[in-house]
């Protein structure tokens, strides 16, 4: 097995079966062993793996899961470097979902950007959502797919890195990777009636192209943060409450109106946007409820 033992990466999956990508991008179709599953180990599309190439008909074996940098579970990838968060002005973008998305990431220590797509039709999001994320760490870009701003800029940013994109259903995802990549697939439109996106991406996908890869991922509409996040730690993926840290009256202080808050001082004071330090709160409530129906 040796002789024949090569590396891939795992670009789509369907029906028990996994489409790994060579160096040179030759695909093979492989099963998984079963020792996976006593392993509790499920293969995702990003994984680096191990695996003996299949003759003739017959498919080839996973044979190894090489060590993942980050992975996620919704959506269900691996090794994601660079989350590129999209949003545009309609549907209108849910910023909660954005914020739950930045946390995650940098849980996972991936770098995270927001994209706003759709600028074609309405420019003025971009200036105020690079207002509230002045201090997260996040850069905002405006993008169309459809007259071509920004892209070069992203595409730049994109470059040696393994990107995801996500946000929610309808906000151009699949259209922004085909502008991007220069691919013709097939995309959604926004339901007039609701304004929801029909989702287009029913699976993850690995897309190989120009020396850029991205994967294309089911919209989604809503996000748990895995596992059970201790409430106080959650400050911690704040980037602008850091300068501040250690200036509150009691320690640990969870930045949730207690007295001589130094976060709630600096959002007083201009220094933090307000809502974004507002929806912080919503989101660390959620969190202290999760943690305390942890065991249920």
């Amino acid at each position: 097995m040796s002789e024949t033992l090569m590396r891939g990466t795992l670009v789509r999956g369907f029906g028990g079966f996994y489409v790994a990508a060579d160096a040179a991008g030759a695909e093979y179709t492989l099963r998984c062993k079963k020792k996976f599953r006593r392993m509790k180990l499920s293969p995702l599309v990003g994984d680096e793996v191990l695996f003996t190439p299949g003759t003739g008909e017959e498919e080839g074996w996973v044979e190894e899961i090489l060590p993942r940098k980050t992975s996620c579970v919704r959506p269900p990838v691996a090794n994601v470097s660079l989350l590129l968060i999209v949003v545009s002005p309609a549907p209108a973008p849910d910023l909660m979902l954005v914020d739950r998305l930045l946390v995650r990431a940098r849980q996972q220590g991936m770098r995270a950007m927001l994209i706003v797509n759709k600028c074609d039709l309405d420019d003025s999001i971009a200036d105020a959502l690079r207002e509230q994320y002045a201090g997260a760490e996040c850069p905002v870009m405006a993008v169309s797919a459809v007259d071509g701003r920004g892209l070069g800029e992203v595409r730049g940013a994109m470059a040696g890195e393994l990107c995801c994109l996500a946000g929610q259903s309808g906000v151009g995802k699949s259209t922004l990777i085909n502008a991007i990549l220069g691919l013709d697939r097939e995309t959604g439109e926004i339901s007039r009636k609701i304004l929801r996106g029909k989702n287009t991406t029913r699976h993850a996908e690995l897309l190989l192209t120009g020396g850029l890869r991205v994967l294309d991922t089911a919209g989604f509409s809503l996000l748990e943060l895995e596992g059970g996040m201790e409430p106080v730690t959650l400050k911690d993926y704040y980037p602008e409450f850091l300068p501040h840290e250690g200036a509150c009256r009691f320690t640990p202080c969870y930045h949730d109106r207690e007295p001589g808050c130094a976060v709630t001082a600096a959002c007083d004071a201009g220094e933090i946007n307000h809502e974004r330090l507002s929806r912080y709160r919503q989101l660390l409530a959620d969190v202290k409820q999760a943690w305390r129906e942890r065991y249920d």
